[in-house]
């Protein structure tokens, strides 16, 4: 069985130096899809010139389709014509888009993945007209795909009472962390610290600066940690890029008491953010929505201690492997911080769970019950 399927791909997020998130769960997907089944056929569609790399194996034929998809207005150009354009031409037996935009073909079965629906409950947290795109063709699509995939029970649970879908048309796929994530000596470390953080022990905030990263009270709560720890020499890295209304994350960090203990590194490739993490006392991710949080298993895999928001899909992720927190309560968020200051053998105990918890999170198993759903409704054709 499936030895003569064409699958269709949307690929458009797979660029260059920016495999964060969705991408990254598409590219780690992706790249053992086409490598596991070489009897199949797969069409890459692009927005864009593509790297080579990202084609893994002679099975996969890539299509560059314009235009490129950076604004509402073109996501609805390249998914409802051209995409739908080249459909027609190729006739695949399946659509899998990694994202959860679809197009319009009236007869080709189509599969998303819906990362997470923040856009239904914090839609003033992105840009407006993405705000109503999503809002718009977010329950079309999940009703017209054959069948879902999420990233969380969280998720799930979400998407099925937000557009009344059966939850059995919706599967959890969790995502996981590269391999190249791991622990490092501590003379590595060291260095790290010196290089980052002027030799002083810190924690580690790892995404993109925007509103739901609650970076606002992640500030609060660690100004309040230094003045409650006394220490003069801790510090907080926040190493990501800056995304929409991020300047609510500056303003809290101008109106602390300790601002100059708080270093915005940017972005950094995998190997300097690993060695970040494996140097760290702590991630701190407070999120007040994830549809997952990569950055606990990637911290599990450096083994770090985390802290991290007790709502949404984050405890399911962390399990009993980090310490939660009320992401809205800054002395809960300065109290963890304490406890791992002061406590290496609370930190320890932490590192040892987390060695254990981020066993249950693999790309191949995501991948290969990804490809038997498609390869399923891709027969039916």
């Amino acid at each position: 069985m499936g030895k003569n399927l064409h699958i269709a791909v949307n690929t458009r997020l797979l660029l260059p130096g920016k495999l964060e998130g969705i991408s990254r769960f598409g590219y780690e997907v992706l790249k053992r899809m086409v490598e596991n089944h070489p009897d199949v056929r797969f069409s890459f569609f692009f927005d864009r010139k593509y790297d080579p790399d990202y084609i893994f194996w002679e099975n996969a034929t890539p299509y560059v389709i314009p235009p490129q998809a950076r604004h509402p207005l073109l996501w609805h150009a390249w998914f409802h014509f051209m995409v739908k354009r080249k459909m027609d031409q190729l006739k695949p037996d399946l659509l899998f888009s990694p994202e959860f935009y679809l197009t319009n073909h009236p007869s080709i079965p189509q599969i998303p993945v819906f990362h997470d629906i923040a856009f239904e409950h914090y839609p003033e947290d992105i840009n407006p007209w993405a705000a109503k795109y999503c809002r718009k063709y977010g329950p079309i699509y999940a009703q017209r795909a054959k069948h879902i995939f999420t990233v969380s029970e969280f998720c799930r649970t979400d998407i099925s009472e937000t557009y009344n879908i059966d939850p059995e048309k919706i599967s959890v796929v969790y995502n996981a962390a590269d391999q190249g994530f791991k622990p490092i000596a501590e003379e590595e470390q060291a260095k790290v610290r010196e290089k980052y953080a002027n030799g002083s022990p810190y924690f580690l905030f790892v995404g993109t600066v925007q509103p739901r990263k609650n970076l606002e009270h992640l500030l609060k709560g660690f100004d309040k940690f230094k003045s409650v720890s006394g220490s003069s020499d801790v510090k907080l890295l926040l190493t990501g890029r800056k995304g929409w209304k991020y300047e609510g994350a500056l303003a809290a960090h101008k109106a602390m008491n300790h601002p100059d203990d708080v270093i915005f590194t940017g972005f950094v490739n995998d190997e300097e953010l690993n060695a970040l993490y494996a140097s760290s006392l702590a991630l701190c991710l407070v999120s007040y929505l994830e549809g997952f949080g990569i950055p606990l298993v990637e911290a599990m895999q450096a083994e770090t201690a985390v802290i991290t928001s007790n709502v949404t899909a984050l405890p399911e992720v962390a399990g009993d492997a980090a310490i939660l927190v009320d992401p809205f309560s800054m002395d809960e968020i300065a109290h963890a911080m304490l406890k791992i200051y002061q406590n290496p053998t609370e930190r320890e105990i932490l590192i040892d769970k987390g060695r254990l918890r981020r066993e249950a999170f693999s790309w191949d198993q995501t991948s290969e019950i990804i490809w038997k759903e498609i390869e399923k409704w891709a027969t039916q054709t």
